[in-house]
């Protein structure tokens, strides 16, 4: 299938585009068990549908693919050596892949003992400059963490996890069905290999406990909405062993009361008087490094844009800076006295069309047309 007629990746798996690691990968194996050849012999429909989905989740479930992907669409992964089949040593779907094996047969993938913490997801609201310019900012994290009193083994202090005599601390089960010989993660121990008879009273058996912890997260210069951060370790403690998991920090920037970005520009609307439009003027306007004095010549028109180059946001994890615009909206005076409508008024009569070019040349046009 040429690049061009391949569908988007975030698509293809039914996911946004902000879809953590763990989201990926319930997409890619919700459809995936569906879609499957095992379950759906001969279907060829099935078959590419299966094949579309792998490829997406390669690409999604590789941070360094996902970074090239979303930056640069299919393009940016021409010549990358992508594969979209293949299962073997070394593939990203070893650990997935034995998740929907189960599934298909019925059972569920032995996960081992040690049990990796949860992904923690923080969202963190910031202010346009902070945004701009970066910020260090603390945060309370809750996480689970191992139980003291048990160890995290959880058992009440004294006694000890027997072991399950169903499968006799495996974790798994193994039955024929047909000429498959499939094992299945043991009902009564859950795949842990012991069985708890006396819970630890403050955790109830769980091996673990509620608690938070204080992080500091440097912010870098130019994120902007929608932007994560990973920071790895920083999720859930790990149980029996295994690893901790990730903590994804989520930018949501707030509006500005003045300021509003395009990319890594910064647009700002400036209201200016009729008269100072006409006579011109020079003002004191606010830009994200401060005020800066903006000449204004004679007869400049509502709408008229003046750039200010490398006054806007720093590029994220780059160099340089956007640049800041000002855009003019001349004001029309409303609630006008007595003598200010006949100056005016008087104006009007001595301006003629000389002095509103635009307006003249507008209705020539017109002019031109009705003809």
């Amino acid at each position: 299938m040429a690049n061009g007629e391949k569908r988007d990746y975030y698509e293809v798996l039914g996911i946004h585009r902000n879809a953590s690691e763990t989201e990926i990968k319930k997409g890619y194996r919700k459809l995936a068990i569906q879609y499957h050849p095992d379950k759906n012999q001969g279907d060829k429909e099935a078959e590419e549908r299966f094949k579309e989905l792998t490829e997406a989740y390669t690409v999604l479930s590789d941070p360094q693919k996902r970074a090239q992907y979303d930056q640069f669409g299919h393009a940016g992964l021409e010549g990358g050596g992508f594969s979209s089949g293949g299962f073997g040593a070394g593939s990203p779907f070893g650990d997935i892949f034995g998740d929907i094996f189960g599934d298909i047969f019925g059972g569920t993938r032995q996960r081992g003992r040690g049990r990796r913490g949860d992904d923690l997801r923080y969202d963190m609201e910031l202010a346009f400059e902070e945004a701009a310019f970066g910020v260090e900012k603390d945060i309370q994290v809750p996480f689970a963490r191992r139980c003291d009193t048990c160890g995290g083994n959880g058992a009440k202090p004294g006694t000890e996890p027997k072991t399950c005599p169903a499968c006799r601390g495996t974790g798994q089960v193994r039955f024929q069905q047909g000429f498959f010989s499939v094992s299945k993660t043991c009902g009564q121990c859950s795949g842990e290999g012991r069985i708890v008879d006396h819970p630890c009273p403050d955790c109830r058996g769980t091996g673990s406990k509620k608690d938070k912890k204080s992080l500091s997260v440097k912010i870098p210069p130019g994120v902007e909405t929608g932007n994560r951060l990973k920071l790895s370790g920083e999720g859930g403690q790990g149980l029996k062993g295994g690893a901790n998991g990730d903590l994804y920090v989520s930018i949501e920037v707030r509006d500005h009361s003045i300021f509003k970005r395009e990319g890594n520009d910064v647009i700002c609307e400036l209201p200016v008087g009729f008269s100072q439009a006409a006579l011109g003027c020079e003002l004191e306007i606010p830009t994200l490094d401060g005020k800066i004095s903006l000449k204004i010549p004679e007869g400049t028109q509502s709408g008229k844009i003046f750039r200010m180059r490398g006054k806007g946001i720093p590029v994220l994890q780059g160099y340089g800076r956007g640049d800041h615009l000002v855009i003019v909206r001349v004001e029309t005076p409303t609630g006008l006295s007595k003598r200010q409508r006949e100056l005016l008024e008087e104006f009007a009569r001595e301006s003629g069309e000389n002095a509103h070019p635009l307006r003249k040349n507008f209705f020539e046009k017109v002019k031109d047309i009705l003809s």
